[in-house]
C-alpha cells in the first residue's frame, strides 16, 4: 500500500492535518489508539483574550479567522459545523479588573474582542457585572472527533491501533510506504524514540461534568477562575486547571476540590459533581507549537506542543506544516524545531 502521508496521533493537531491532506487531494493513513487525548476532553474554547490580564496573544485574530474558514471546509466533508456561537462573559472580581478592561477595550489590539456593554448575570455572583469577548466561541468537541474520525474511518484512512516504531523502517511501515511521516503525539512523542527529546513539558489539567440545580438562562460561556458552559446531555462543563508539576496518571483530589471550590465562588446553587477527568497537555517554556523535520530523518516530521489553544494552533500551524512539507515554505522561525540550541535525537 502506497500513501502520501503516514499521521501518527490522536488530537487536534492530527485531525487538522488530515483536513489539509483531504483539501488538497493527498493519500494518507491516520494512526490513533482509540484512546481519549487531552485534545478529546478538553474545553474546547475558541478565545482570542487571555483573561487573566486582559491581552491578546501572537496571531489570535489570524488564528480565529483561519480557525472558521476551515470549520466550513470541514462542515462540507461532514455535513456539520462544530463552532458554537457563544461568546465568553467574563465575571469581574472588582471595580479595578472593569477600569482595567475599559481602559484596554481602547487599544488597537484588543478593541474587536473587549466589549464595553457590561451586563449582570442572573443565576450566579456578579456583583461586578461581566464583560463580554467577542469573536468567542467554543467547539464541539465530541462530535468533532466523533464525526471526524468516522469520517476517516469510512474512507479507509484510519487505523485504531498503537504505531509501532520498531516497524517502521526508512518511509515503509508493516505493509505501507509513505512520502513522508507526521508524528502529532502530544505528551505521547515522550516515547517516539525520534523525537523523545523535544522540549515538550506536560501540564496536567482537571475538569469536572456537574449537574446545576438552577441553569444559567441565557446561551454563552461563564468565565471567573475557569470556563462554564453547557453540555448536551443536560450536564455542564467546568475546568480547566493548570498544573505543571502533577505527572501521576490518576485524578488529584487537590484539583477536584480547587474545582468545586472556584464554581462555588460564584455559583449559589447547589450542584453534583457527575463526573471528573484530566488529560496531559503538551507545552512548551516559549509558548509556541514545534513543527520541523528531524535532522537525520528528513521526511520525519514533528508537529506538537500545541498547549491550552490545541484548537487555534493545530488548525493554524496545520496549514503551516503543510505548505512547509509541499511547496518548501519556510517555517516561521518562532515555531521552528530549530530554534532549539543542540537538540538531541537518536536513531532507531
Amino acid at each position: 500500500m502506497k500513501v502520501d502521508y503516514i499521521i501518527v496521533g490522536d488530537g487536534y493537531g492530527a485531525l487538522f492535518f488530515a483536513h489539509q491532506l483531504i483539501k488538497h487531494q493527498k493519500t494518507f493513513v491516520l494512526f490513533s489508539e482509540a484512546q481519549k487525548s487531552a485534545s478529546q476532553i478538553s474545553a474546547g474554547i475558541i478565545n482570542p483574550v487571555v483573561l487573566k490580564k486582559f491581552t491578546t496573544f501572537w496571531l489570535a485574530a489570524e488564528q480565529i479567522a483561519f480557525l472558521s474558514k476551515t470549520l466550513k471546509e470541514i462542515e462540507n466533508i461532514t455535513g456539520k459545523n462544530y463552532q458554537i456561537f457563544e461568546n465568553i462573559r467574563r465575571i469581574f472580581h472588582d471595580e479595578k479588573e472593569k477600569e482595567l478592561w475599559l481602559s484596554k477595550s481602547d487599544s488597537k489590539e484588543l478593541a474587536p474582542f473587549l466589549s464595553k456593554n457590561f451586563q449582570n448575570l442572573d443565576t450566579v455572583r456578579n456583583p461586578f457585572g461581566t464583560g463580554n469577548v467577542e469573536n468567542s466561541a467554543r467547539l464541539n468537541v465530541e462530535d468533532f472527533f466523533t464525526d471526524l474520525n468516522s469520517y476517516l474511518q469510512k474512507k479507509g484512512h484510519l487505523k485504531a491501533e498503537k504505531f509501532d516504531y520498531a516497524e517502521l523502517h526508512g518511509l515503509s511501515y508493516k505493509e505501507i510506504t509513505c512520502k513522508s511521516i507526521v508524528f502529532c503525539e502530544g505528551m505521547g512523542a515522550l516515547h517516539n524514540p525520534f523525537f523523545k527529546d523535544i522540549p515538550v513539558i506536560p501540564n496536567k489539567g482537571h475538569h469536572l461534568k456537574v449537574k446545576l440545580s438552577v441553569k444559567p438562562e441565557n446561551a454563552f460561556t461563564i468565565k471567573k477562575k475557569h470556563f462554564l458552559f453547557p453540555l448536551k446531555n443536560g450536564l455542564h462543563y467546568y475546568g480547566g486547571t493548570y498544573d505543571p508539576v502533577g505527572r501521576e496518571h490518576e485524578v488529584d483530589d487537590f484539583a477536584t476540590q480547587q474545582l468545586i471550590d472556584g464554581l462555588s465562588e460564584f455559583y449559589p446553587h447547589p450542584f453534583e459533581v457527575v463526573e471528573v477527568n484530566y488529560g496531559f497537555r503538551p507545552t512548551v517554556k516559549d509558548r509556541r507549537p514545534i513543527l520541523g523535520s528531524h535532522p537525520e530523518f528528513p521526511n520525519y516530521f514533528i508537529f506538537n506542543g500545541l498547549g491550552a489553544r490545541g484548537i487555534l494552533n493545530g488548525c493554524f500551524f496545520a496549514d503551516e506544516l503543510f505548505q512547509h512539507i509541499e511547496n518548501g515554505k519556510a517555517l516561521m522561525p518562532e515555531v521552528d524545531l530549530k530554534r532549539f540550541e543542540n537538540p538531541k535525537f537518536i536513531r532507531l
